[in-house]
């Protein structure tokens, strides 16, 4: 079997078979995501930190349900003792890690192979991948477009073939906005599924969480078997599932009933592309038996709206600030890109009292949008309000330094941050693909501590609309 081609084809579960079988090795499963990195990194710009020593000395002994299966690690709040660890900043452009996270032992006792850690804008705060320090990450469908962000060099990778799985995390959108912009398959956990210690326990009153992009559902799923439940001393928990998250990828989902709108926050549907597809979509979803209500969820008064920009300025505070300490020095005049200092200036005129209520705030909204939840079993939106944006757009200067929010912010305007206040599970799912063959990605929103009912969806929506044989123009073939 050619390595390079045949092997990239594969999905996570079906590579772990062909160990299982004895067909390949997992050293060749690593040897051949090495080669492809090497081959495809100069076009893509996703993986920023090869990792091949390390990956080669593991690979002999992995052992697991995914044993031998290569993936990337985004190089953002999960770290690898030894190894540099940037979060895209200049600030920290030589730190090395002088731990392991817990969700990295994780990945690495179900068998998994870390190959590269990938690229992340600046601390994950923007829907893009075009830092300073490594520079532009490009989409493996249209290298001239964004990925979005801030998984978006795992997702990157994941697209084009390099490894079925790619680490991500998501503060305000981050898994789902670059598996939309990829084509992917990208599942937001419920809050505190998974660790984030052992250096954190509540990053931001738990809207931050853990878990991958990937090209099919079942590797979602076999991931969050493997990464899922507490760690010892987290802060809280969220009710286990009854079974394996594996066990329901193929499993009916029974008749949902299932809101949907193509209106944005503002009340403005979102571009012709994105509603083209959820029209699509809810079509779809009629064929398979499902009650499709056109509806809202709960909208946000300009408190709320206020609420959740005194959280991300605070939530960058509080990261500089972390990392001050950490480093033992303040960044110089340039080692923070404008549209961080701009969040970091402001978040230090914010006090504790005014964080505090903001999260008080929006807590009283998830209680609204979870009453919403009562009478629906999930809601339906697309996942970006526009098209994977062109490469550039997205880039703040030191005269514009909110540039990228400006830009940006447009893109997301779905509200995908509802279901980090919330803490409820929320996927994006690759359905829609506009006639630039750019594709653009369904978003569902499900109750807390259910991704069970979300996985089965998905998978029904997998077997009736197949895309894993969608490859981008630039793919490992």
């Amino acid at each position: 079997m050619s390595g390079f081609n045949e092997l990239a084809r594969l999905d996570a579960v079906d590579q772990a078979q062909l160990v299982a079988r004895g067909e390949v090795t997992a050293t060749e499963l690593v040897e051949a995501a090495m080669e492809r990195i090497e081959a495809l990194n100069p076009t893509l710009n996703a993986v920023v930190t090869p990792m091949f020593e390390r990956a080669l000395a593991q690979a002999p002994t992995a052992a697991g349900p995914l044993a031998g299966v290569p993936m990337v690690l985004k190089d953002l709040v999960a770290e690898v003792e030894g190894v540099r660890f940037t979060e895209g900043s200049r600030f920290l452009a030589n730190n090395v890690s002088t731990h392991t996270s817990e969700l990295v032992t994780r990945f690495e006792t179900a068998g998994l192979v870390i190959t590269g850690k990938t690229a992340t804008p600046e601390f994950g705060m923007a829907p893009a991948c075009e830092g300073d320090l490594f520079g532009p990450t490009h989409n493996p469908w249209d290298l001239d477009r964004s990925t979005s962000g801030s998984s978006g060099g795992s997702a990157a990778a994941v697209a084009a073939g390099i490894v079925p799985i790619g680490h991500a995390n998501d503060l305000g959108g981050s898994i789902r906005y670059p598996a939309s912009n990829c084509g992917l398959f990208g599942l937001k956990p419920t809050r505190a599924r998974n660790p984030i210690g052992p250096e954190y326990g509540d990053a931001i009153s738990g809207w931050a969480v853990e878990h991958v992009v990937t090209r099919s559902v079942r590797d979602s799923a076999a991931v969050l078997d493997a990464t899922s439940g507490p760690m010892l001393g987290d802060p809280y928990t969220v009710p286990a599932s009854s079974r394996p998250f594996l066990d329901e990828v193929g499993t009916d989902p029974g008749r949902l009933r299932i809101g949907f709108t193509s209106l944005t926050g503002s009340g403005q549907p979102g571009h012709a592309d994105c509603v083209v597809g959820l029209d699509k979509t809810v079509a779809l979803l009629a064929e398979l038996g499902h009650e499709v209500v056109e509806t809202s969820l709960p909208a946000f008064t300009t408190e709320e709206g206020d609420a959740i920009g005194v959280v991300f300025n605070s939530a960058t505070a509080w990261i500089v600030g972390y990392w001050i300490d950490r480093l033992g020095r303040e960044p110089g005049v340039d080692e923070l890109e404008p549209l961080t200092r701009a969040y970091w200036e402001i978040g230090q005129r914010v006090s504790a009292g005014e964080y505090l209520a903001a999260i008080e705030s929006l807590q009283r909204y998830s209680r609204r949008v979870a009453a919403f939840f009562v009478d629906h079993d999930v809601f339906l939106n697309p996942t970006m309000s526009l098209p994977p944006l062109p490469l550039g757009d997205m880039v703040s200067t030191t005269d514009d330094p909110l540039h990228a929010l400006e830009v940006g912010g447009p893109s997301v305007a779905y509200s995908g941050v509802i279901a980090n206040m919330t803490g409820q599970p929320a996927m994006s799912v690759p359905l829609h693909w506009n006639n630039e063959g750019l594709p653009i990605g369904m978003h569902f929103l499900g109750r807390y501590a259910d991704e069970a009912l979300l996985l089965r969806l998905a998978s029904q929506l997998e077997q009736a609309r197949p895309w894993a044989d969608r490859r981008p123009p630039v793919f490992a073939s």
